[in-house]
């Protein structure tokens, strides 16, 4: 492969990256929010996750 396609793929490799962190940090505060919210339970409100 020629030094341009090396910096297209490394571009894409980021840019995969950098979408798949920001879904895992969306997806776990949603978690947070669903085990923790308001429709939680008292007892999963004071669980080692929530606090």
């Amino acid at each position: 492969m020629s030094r341009k396609h090396l910096l297209v793929t490394g571009a894409v490799a980021v840019v995969c990256t950098g979408i798949l962190v920001l879904f895992t940090d969306i997806e776990t505060s949603f978690v947070r929010w669903a085990n923790c919210g308001p429709l939680s339970t008292g007892a999963e409100r004071r669980s080692e996750v929530c606090r």
